[in-house]
């Protein structure tokens, strides 16, 4: 026996259109693979209404009102990192409705509020905020042609081990620490390197792996000399040097060997990884160690591995990165000095 069965839209007008030409309920039914009380209902709706749609159903009533649900929205607003649990509570205190965490998670998704895990950047203060506008405000206008010249550099860390705290297992209760269900970590990450390099719009420096601590001699030495001079002299007269505020960048070592060697050096805000290129490089990078099967196994392997995707990158894509800086300096100059989406 056929079973009830809902219509689709185009169904329904075949079966109307059936009906207005003779053709009986049953033999209806049978086309469409529907039971006859299908077909009849259809046919009594439209003779009433016109119409072959299904009627508008008030569906269940809401627990909440429009006002407690701009308060729930207000809310997340409020403190972005407040639980489901929390805004219910602050409802329930200031308005004695009580609901469920998941309709409070309901009218945020309602309203196009979704819980996602947060961007790490790093703390600014006013000062940054002021730093950064300026500079932003700067280098607006510059051009293509001048951000070419720019070497962009940095030094970034790398470990055998990465977990980025979204790893998920399927299991039963009890089956917390069968050996399927958990995951293995190594101590400090099962080691790691840190590497130096520099990107320019035609341009890149050899990667560097720096062996112990790094001060301001040995970054003049290792680094500068042979090198970041170097690449700027292929860059031509007038290349810029670009790094960051850490400490032996600074050193006055440093600072006399670059006037003496007639580097052009760009003053850079504080705390502003998001407005240098070679963040997103680095990033690229890190994402291809640990989609790699099998990913390095010891730190000689992963040290070759960088080396081997730094040369392998397309230098077209490292001109693209460069040409973003004046979207990053929009960007600053939008959020007022605040973390861009770089």
């Amino acid at each position: 026996m056929v079973g009830r069965q809902k219509l689709s839209l185009l169904d329904r007008g075949r079966a109307i259109g059936w009906f207005q030409d003779g053709v009986g309920v049953r033999e209806i039914a049978r086309r469409l693979l529907v039971s006859p009380s299908v077909i009849t209902r259809l046919r009594q709706r439209f003779q009433a209404t016109g119409l072959v749609q299904d009627r508008p159903r008030p569906g269940r009533r809401k627990k909440t009102t429009a006002r407690e649900d701009r308060f729930i929205t207000r809310q997340a607003q409020t403190v972005r990192s407040s639980t489901a649990n929390r805004i219910r509570r602050q409802l329930r205190a200031a308005t004695n409705t009580n609901v469920s965490t998941q309709t409070v998670r309901n009218r945020l998704h309602a309203a196009q509020y979704h819980a996602r895990r947060p961007s790490k950047r790093p703390k600014l203060t006013l000062v940054h905020k002021r730093a950064r506008r300026v500079w932003s405000r700067l280098h607006i206008l510059w051009t293509r042609q001048q951000w070419a010249v720019v070497l962009f550099t940095d030094e970034s860390r790398y470990s055998l081990e990465h977990n980025d705290g979204r790893v998920r297992v399927w299991r039963r209760q009890g089956e917390g620490y069968n050996d399927d269900c958990i995951q293995q970590v190594t101590a400090h990450g099962g080691g790691s390197i840190m590497v130096w390099g520099g990107i320019s719009a035609h341009h890149r420096t050899p990667l560097y792996l720096i062996q112990g601590r790094l001060n301001a001699q040995r970054y003049r030495d290792e680094i500068l000399r042979r090198f970041a001079v170097p690449t700027l002299q292929q860059i031509g007269a007038h290349s810029v040097y670009m790094d960051d505020n850490a400490t032996p960048h600074r050193a006055r070592l440093v600072n006399a060997f670059l006037q003496q060697a007639g580097v052009v050096r760009m003053d850079w805000p504080s705390c502003s990884p998001d407005l240098n290129p070679i963040e997103n490089f680095w990033d690229a990078l890190e994402r291809r160690v640990h989609d790699n099967h099998p990913p390095p196994q010891n730190l000689q392997q992963l040290w070759g591995f960088l080396q081997a995707e730094w040369q392998a990158a397309p230098q077209a894509n490292l001109r693209r990165l460069v040409e973003s800086m004046r979207h990053r300096c929009t960007e600053c100059l939008a959020n007022r000095g605040g973390s861009t989406h770089y």
